[in-house]
């Protein structure tokens, strides 16, 4: 069965195949991170999810704004836990900084504590960041891990652009939905894809469903 060693091996080899490919590089064959306007972002990511218009995003707005929620301990930089467009901006600065245009991306997915199989996941970018973000996908295995590539990528490389995604987990039989609409259509999951995200360094993301 495969271990969570295993899976932070495999996502070690798909960072040294991005390296060797030019990816942190220069020349032709780099991948360039997404152009985002980082100081509009910010402006959206708020204008999105402050339902009061107090010009932040806290408590409750939190719940209904996960991949904020996911990345408040790298966004809260004044440590009020509330995000603000300033600090939208600058952590979408600190990625673009980084030059890495994909990181390779591994996650597992169970359901009840069990490895959930033959499940589609999506990471939805932030709509406040712009058009040039693409959707990333992977399938579950029998394990329940899934490695994730954009869905129209075209340098055929595996792997996501740092950034603030919504997750949608999904798995349908006889066009019936058997994961609840909290992980899908209505999901309350969100990660942040970057070098120093919560989570990245432990190898591949887990997130364990419940009915």
């Amino acid at each position: 069965m495969r271990t969570r060693r295993d899976l932070a091996r495999w996502t070690g080899v798909a960072l040294l195949v991005m390296i060797v490919g030019g990816c942190f590089g220069r020349g032709p064959g780099r991948v360039r991170p997404p152009s985002i306007d980082a100081g509009s972002a910010g402006r959206e990511a708020i204008r999105q999810y402050d339902a009061n218009g107090d010009g932040v995003v806290k408590g409750e707005e939190l719940d209904k704004a996960p991949s904020l929620k996911a990345a408040l301990k790298k966004l809260d930089q004044n440590g009020d836990g509330a995000v603000d467009a300033a600090e939208v901006s600058a952590r979408i600065r600190q990625w673009q900084d980084s030059k890495v245009g994909k990181m390779g991306v591994s996650c597992i997915v169970t359901f009840n504590k069990k490895p959930l199989a033959g499940a589609k996941v999506t990471f939805e970018p932030e709509k406040f960041l712009g058009p040039n973000m693409k959707i990333c996908v992977g399938t579950t295995d029998e394990h329940g891990a899934a490695s994730l590539s954009e869905e129209t990528a075209t340098d055929n490389l595996p792997g996501c652009p740092p950034g603030l995604y919504l997750v949608r987990i999904s798995k349908q039989e006889g066009g019936k939905e058997l994961v609840p609409a909290k992980y899908n259509s209505q999901t309350i999951l969100g990660v942040e894809i970057a070098l120093d995200a919560e989570g990245m360094q432990e190898g591949s993301l887990h997130f364990d469903l419940m009915p």
